[in-house]
This record gives structure tokens, C-alpha cells and sequence, in this order.
């Protein structure tokens, strides 16, 4: 597949950048030292949604908005595309409508219908709650929003840029796999500035499709994807992602949720920043490989930081431990 070229990239930015601002890149002295390297985080947790997907949503909305007819967005998520799409929906005076799995996160939820979108519950999983999605599109009047798409992709490359602008000589970026978009939109803006940054997808053990898919060379569905990083739950891998990461990323890591809910640990008392699990298997990756990265220039994308009170209490204990 090709990607999108520098100018598409900045053009995109510029788009998003009317709505919000620069995220920081911050490096953080007792990070650094905990992983033995110097540690550059991109708080994409400051956000007006609290996760970056909000760019890729801004990006895809204003083109829909363009459409003769689109009046309302369908879309399915574990939350932050659901928050993205409602945010940039409401902006563009679509109406949206948020499908979601039972049991969701009621805090990610509960975002989604503060930005107006009418929220539907089905299924056990995002998969199942995606397939229902699908379903109900048809309506000329509603688009269905897919949760891996170029302009998207071309949205979230808007951290990337900002990231590798302020800090090109990286030499390894640790950043979360969903569906894609988020690593993808990293290897287009590493690629279109020309630099040799290696990136390291992360995901969690028991959503491991992506990292089955990479090894494999093909999709690799899983028949489930159950971790508390709700933002890495997976089980069907998007080709069209696959085909990018195959060809741009360095390796996947697979990380467990003791890890990730170490890493939200170490995030809190070593920069007083929350990160839900998808935004803290980064760091949770870095330090299963403290060694290949010992005195290196490291980049971790710090995803989100919409976490559940539940999963913050267990990582409270963690830190009073």
C-alpha cells in the first residue's frame, strides 16, 4: 500500500491542529534512569478526548462532511474511536451513532454520550460489536466509520510528525497496536521525513493477533482478546494495516497485563501522568528490553490515559505497595 507523502501528512496536520494543539514530548529524568535509557514520552493523554485517535477522526469527518447527503456516522469501538468520531462528528454537525460491546468501559462510555453520540450495546467483543455495526449501515444518509482507514492513518500521523520533528534522532519508537492506525500513521511520517527510527509495535499477550500476523506474514485472527488494555483488543487484524507494518515496523512485542499495570504504576510515580493500558504497554515493552535499549534514544507513545477506576485502584495498590 502506498503512503501518504509529506505534504498530505502536514496538510492533515494543519487540519487538526485548528482544533487542537501540539501535544508535549517530554523526557523524564526518573523514566529515563528506571529504563536506562533516554526516554522521550508522547503525551498523547492531553488530548481533548484523552487518546490520540481524536485527530484521525477530525481528519476523516471534515472529508465526510463534504459528501452530499451524509447526515449521521455509525461507527464501532472499545472507546477512543467511538470518543473520536463523536468529538469531530458534533463538530461537523453530523449526528453519531457509537456501538460498543456489553461491559464496555462505563467512563469511556459515558464520554462518548457527553459529546452527543447515541450509544447502542451488542456483543461480547469489539468484533462482534463491529460485525452489529456493519449491519445497520445502509441508509444513504449514514456513513459507516471504519476504524482502520488512510484518512485516519493520515490524522494520528499528525503525533508523529510533532514527535519526530522535535526529536529526529530517536533511534526506537515503542508505540501500541489496535487496528493500526496508530503505528501506521508512525511509519508514514518516519518514512515521508526520510529518518532511520526503528519502530517496535507492542501488543498484549492475550490479544496477540497482530503480533501472530507479523511472525506469520498474513492475518492471524485469535478467537478471543481479553486484556485490560481495551485499546489493544483485537482478535481480527486489518489487512491493509498488516501490509504496512510488515513492511515498516521492526518487530512486535508482546506484553502481559501484570506488565501493563506495572507500567501505568511507573508512569504515575515516575511522571505523575495516568495512562490506561494501551498508552503504558509501551513503557511495559521498553522494559522487557532494557538491555538491547541500554544508553539508547527511545521514544514511547503514551496512547491514552482513559482509564477505569477499577484498574486505577489495582494500580494504586501497586505504587502503596
Amino acid at each position: 500500500m502506498k503512503l501518504p507523502e509529506l505534504g498530505e501528512l502536514q496538510a492533515a496536520g494543519e487540519l487538526v491542529h485548528r482544533t487542537l494543539t501540539p501535544t508535549a514530548q517530554i523526557c523524564w529524568p526518573l523514566l529515563s534512569r528506571r529504563v536506562g535509557a533516554e526516554v522521550w514520552v508522547k503525551h498523547e493523554n492531553h488530548t481533548p478526548i484523552g487518546a490520540f485517535k481524536v485527530r484521525g477522526g477530525l481528519v476523516y469527518m471534515d472529508a465526510l462532511k463534504r459528501q452530499v447527503g451524509a447526515k449521521r456516522v455509525l461507527a464501532a469501538t472499545r472507546g477512543n474511536h467511538g470518543q473520536s468520531i463523536a468529538f469531530a462528528a458534533a463538530r461537523a454537525g453530523l449526528t453519531a451513532t457509537i456501538v460498543v460491546p456489553h461491559g464496555n468501559s462505563p467512563g469511556k462510555n459515558t464520554a462518548m454520550q457527553a459529546f452527543g453520540a447515541e450509544l447502542i450495546e451488542h456483543g461480547h467483543d469489539f468484533q462482534e460489536a463491529l460485525e452489529h455495526a456493519m449491519t445497520l449501515a445502509g441508509d444513504d444518509e449514514v456513513a459507516l466509520v471504519p476504524s482502520f482507514d488512510m484518512s485516519l492513518v493520515k490524522g494520528v500521523a499528525s503525533y508523529a510528525l510533532e514527535l519526530l520533528y522535535m526529536v529526529p534522532d530517536l533511534h526506537t519508537v515503542y508505540v501500541p497496536i489496535g487496528l493500526g492506525s496508530g503505528i501506521c500513521g508512525l511509519i508514514s511520517a518516519r518514512d515521508a521525513l526520510g529518518l532511520k527510527t526503528e519502530i517496535v509495535g507492542v501488543v498484549s499477550e492475550n490479544a496477540a493477533a497482530y503480533a501472530l500476523s507479523f511472525e506469520a506474514g498474513e492475518p492471524i485472527s485469535t478467537n478471543s482478546a481479553d486484556t485490560l488494555a481495551d485499546g489493544m483488543a483485537c482478535r481480527v487484524p486489518v489487512a491493509e494495516a498488516l501490509e504496512i507494518i510488515l513492511a515498516g515496523a521492526e518487530r512486535i512485542v508482546q506484553v502481559s497485563d501484570e506488565e501493563i499495570l506495572g507500567a501505568m504504576a511507573h508512569y504515575l510515580t515516575d511522571t505523575h501522568n495516568l495512562a490506561e493500558g494501551a498508552g503504558a504497554a509501551p513503557l511495559a515493552a521498553v522494559l522487557q528490553e532494557k538491555e538491547r535499549m541500554a544508553g539508547k534514544k527511545v521514544g514511547l507513545i503514551l496512547s491514552g490515559g482513559n482509564a477505569d477506576p477499577d484498574i486505577v485502584a489495582r494500580v494504586l495498590q501497586r505504587v502503596a505497595a
